[in-house]
């Protein structure tokens, strides 16, 4: 009989079950894993000693990579829950409560960044400072802090309380009861137990995405003036639908009411792409309106994010907890825009007005609204919310003991029954979750109840509606067609120069629909015709090259072949039911002559079926803007065997040839046509680490990293590959090959600050490398005013921290980093003067960056730590 049974669960992930040790490991924990496993049966109800609960996991093994092909690899929020509450590992007399912990095991980043997107996703804003910050009166935040300490039984937990901690980097560690687990390579695991070994791998093949566990049909949906479109109605443990959330239409545009799990599967059941969102409503942080951010990131713009800035704050800090990154770069991929609570805010006439909704983490629900005969049609979006008969036992007079006021609850019925035209209601039960009954007497035209994954009782039913997937309300009827709006803009934006009559000509011509899986241009078979996609998502295909991906609104599909009477090169084929504008190739190519674009089109167009070709270009971005790409791109050609210099501000593409990248002397990629490099530096401000040598004749091309910052997709597949390669750079490190070694130990378990800490190590890597390898100067002068500013960005983020929570010897703390700045200035003085060799440049930077973290930091770490920062 098998010790180790193993499972697929779905792409990437996998389940193991070693009954010998006691153990159940999830392998991989993407979006919505918890239905996966429901509807494999690994999840299943159960009885025990009389008490029901449910099976499951109690171990889960993390992916060595946050983010895998645009979606996040790791999301343990709603596992974890599962094993806690659901299995009973917590509850108090519960069969399964026998002191065991769940556990995470993974790499210590990965670890230290679920622990703390944990932390964020059960809290949100963890002390009355940071709501200050986020804008609130000191007087609100302790009003605030008063209900979310109710939610939290009284005391803010740190989650390494109640869940254990492994760590595996290279060597075979044990997770308990003779069970071990190994990290071969990235991503790939071996576990044993006994004389039986298995091996898990955890890496998505290029193109493949995670599944979502629940099949949804294919809709045309229109795009009306004012109406909603329903798409979800579920919660995070109904395996049968998406979570709760909404698309609204307003005057032709769409707006998503939050970004749950599997978000891209949930628009290309409903024909709509990425690229055709305006922006995103956001109520709150729980994973189940939260997961599908990513997508949104994929577009070729920055999608407007709409919340209040308490909201905001909340989300900001769950993602950079999830990603180690800065809060601050949620602008670099969303356009912020902050709303006014308890106003109506006015978004080009879609007004909306946020309300507070007592919840454990920072929660508003909204109410939209849109002024057509007769007055105002009314939206109203409840999710999430509590019930009345929690919220009563939260009431206390007494301002200072956790709990709300009378009036505070007061003025939330009052805003939970404004009246609407049609109102959805989060109606989940339990102590954060609303109930039906609540709105029996609401004078609402409809309700609709939602957030659950029971099957409405006849007593719901006689409350209110269901809104299957798909269906729509439609508070104010569109007569016009909004897609020819869009058409009109992307062909303005790709021949800014031509008049507009000569467009009118273009625009005349048909619009056609496509079924979902109908082709639109065969590969090796010339086209007659050119598309211009205006909504849903086309797939793109190559049999010869292996290329995949998915184009979305604004494509313009078949141009070269079109224009030249050329076999096309890629099939495309309609992934949801999609409309675009049929351009004849005759007319086109006449339009095209007569406007004198022929040779312009004709040098952008190689470069741009090129960039479309690759996968970091090659979906979602509209010809516009690849048109923009392809037109400032450079030509760079470089000898064989020659080195390959990363050229600051410059992400270079390899068009033709092989290019080597090294650590040290030892390959750890090879780089193919399509393949890139350059963006640790162009992008994410971080030296070049590696070594890149042509290993045959290459071309390349350049592309100004100003150029992609704007492209929030194009970003987000730049810092995947970033972080994968980082983890490369670790594993050298931990051969022994880089100069200076991160151990745990220099971990004083504050996430942002160890962040810092890491990255400062890579920078001071950086410079002694560039010295020891005797690089141009300019490569090591600018490695070392990298360091530098970014030295002096974190003494300060480490200086306001120290400040905002009243630390009593900040001042000397802030002395003591002056000093180390003064010290950093020399030692690059010394570069630039040619008075510092390798070895002596490598151990005063040592000496310099382990003071700081082994000595200075470790002082304040227990005060921060009784504060609640982690």
């Amino acid at each position: 009989m098998a010790r180790i049974n193993k499972v697929e669960v779905t792409a990437g992930v996998w389940w193991l079950d070693v009954p010998d040790a006691g153990l159940r490991i999830l392998c991989g924990c993407p979006a919505d894993i918890v239905k996966h496993l429901m509807k494999r049966g690994l999840i299943a109800r159960t009885e025990r000693a009389g008490v029901v609960f449910e099976t499951g996991p109690n171990a889960i093994l993390l992916s060595d990579v946050m983010v895998q092909n645009g979606s996040f690899s790791n999301l343990v929020e709603f596992p974890v829950l599962q094993m806690l509450y659901r299995q009973g590992m917590i509850l108090p007399n519960h069969p399964n409560n026998t002191g065991q912990k769940p556990m995470l095991i993974g790499l210590p980043q990965q670890v230290s960044a679920q622990l703390q997107y944990i932390y964020r996703g059960n809290y949100g804003l963890i002390s009355e400072e940071e709501m200050v910050d986020a804008g609130l009166s000191p007087d609100q935040a302790r009003e605030q802090m008063r209900m979310k300490l109710k939610f939290a039984f009284g005391k803010i937990r740190h989650p390494a309380e109640l869940i254990d901690s492994l760590h595996i980097e290279g060597e075979k560690v044990e997770i308990r009861n003779g069970l071990f687990v190994r990290r071969l390579r990235l991503n790939v695991f071996e576990f044993e137990h006994g004389d039986e070994t298995m091996t898990v791998d955890l890496n998505l093949p290029l193109y493949e995405t995670y599944e979502a566990p629940y099949p949804l049909g294919m809709h045309q949906v229109a795009r009306d003036y004012f109406a909603v479109v329903h798409s979800g109605e579920g919660d995070g443990w109904d395996f049968n639908r998406p979570s709760m959330g909404s698309i609204l239409m307003y005057q032709g545009k769409a707006y998503l009411i939050d970004a749950g799990p599997n978000i891209m599967s949930n628009l290309t059941a409903l024909g709509i792409s990425v690229n055709e969102i305006e922006g995103v409503f956001h109520t709150h942080s729980h994973d189940d309106h939260f997961a599908g951010l990513p997508t949104l990131i994929r577009s070729d713009h920055r999608i407007k994010y709409f919340a209040t800035p308490l909201v905001r704050a909340s989300v900001t800090k769950k993602l950079a907890a999830l990603l180690s990154i800065e809060e601050d770069s949620f602008a670099d991929y969303f356009e912020v825009c902050d709303l006014e609570i308890d106003a109506w805010n006015d978004i080009e006439g879609l007004e909306v007005k946020p309300i507070l909704s007592p919840h454990p983490v920072e929660t508003t629900v909204f109410l939209f609204r849109g002024l057509w005969e007769g007055g105002w049609r009314t939206y109203a979006h409840l999710a999430d919310l509590a019930s009345r008969r929690v919220l009563e036992s939260m009431i206390t007079a007494d301002d200072s003991a956790p709990g709300i006021s009378q009036a505070l609850f007061d003025k939330v019925m009052v805003d939970y029954m404004a009246p609407a035209t049609v109102k959805k209601v989060d109606i989940g039960g339990g102590p954060i979750h609303g109930d039906a009954r609540d709105f029996r007497d609401d004078r609402s035209g409809k309700i609709i109840l939602a957030h659950t994954a029971h099957k409405h009782s006849d007593e719901e039913k006689a409350i209110g509606s269901g809104a299957p997937f798909g269906t729509v309300d439609v508070f104010i009827p569109g007569n016009q067609d909004y897609a020819w709006r869009y058409a009109w803009e992307f062909l303005a934006a790709y021949f800014p120069t031509v008049k507009p009559h000569q467009l009118r000509m273009l625009m005349n011509n048909k619009v056609v629909a496509f079924n979902p899986e109908s082709m639109l241009i065969k590969e090796g078979v010339p086209n007659d015709e050119i598309f211009l996609v205006m909504t849903g998502n086309v797939e793109v295909l190559s049999a010869e090259t292996g290329l995949r991906g998915v184009l979305s609104a604004g494509a313009l599909i078949g141009e070269l072949s079109g224009l030249h009477g050329l076999p096309a090169m890629e099939t495309y084929r309609a992934v949801s039911f999609v409309q675009a504008l049929r351009l004849p190739c005759d007319l086109y190519l006449q339009f095209v002559t007569s406007n004198d674009l022929f040779a312009g089109i004709s040098l952008a167009q190689e470069n741009r079926e090129f960039l479309q070709r690759t996968w970091l270009f090659g979906e979602v971005v509209s010809a516009p803007v690849l048109n923009r790409i392809a037109k400032e791109m450079k030509a760079v050609s470089v000898a064989a065997g020659a080195v390959i210099e990363p050229r600051y501000g410059m992400v270079m593409i390899v068009k033709s040839g092989r290019v080597r990248r090294l650590i040290g002397e030892d390959v750890v990629e090879v780089l193919d046509a399509g393949d890139f490099f350059g963006e640790e530096t162009a992008m994410f401000e971080t030296p070049g680490l590696f070594r890149l040598r042509a290993l045959e004749a290459v071309e390349l091309y350049q592309v100004p990293a100003i150029t992609l910052s704007g492209i929030p997709g194009v970003r987000w597949k730049l810092f995947e590959t970033h972080e994968r390669r980082m983890r490369v750079v670790a594993e050298a490190e931990t051969s022994q090959r880089a100069p200076l070694i991160w151990r745990d130990e220099y971990g004083v378990d504050i996430q942002r600050i160890d962040t810092h800490h890491r990255r400062l190590f890579e920078m001071v890597n950086g410079v002694i490398e560039a010295v020891q390898e005797g690089r141009d100067r300019v490569v090591v002068l600018d490695a070392m005013d990298l360091l530098l500013g970014f030295t002096m960005f974190h003494f300060n983020e480490e200086e306001e921290l120290l400040k905002r929570y009243g630390y009593a010897d900040a001042e000397h703390h802030c002395a003591r980093h002056r000093q180390l700045i003064t010290q950093v200035r020399s030692i690059a003085e010394q570069l630039t003067e040619g008075g510092a060799q390798g070895g002596e440049a490598h151990e005063m930077l040592k000496d310099w960056v382990l003071a700081h973290v082994l000595s200075d930091d470790g002082e304040f770490v227990p005060f921060l730590h009784a504060k609640g920062i982690y």
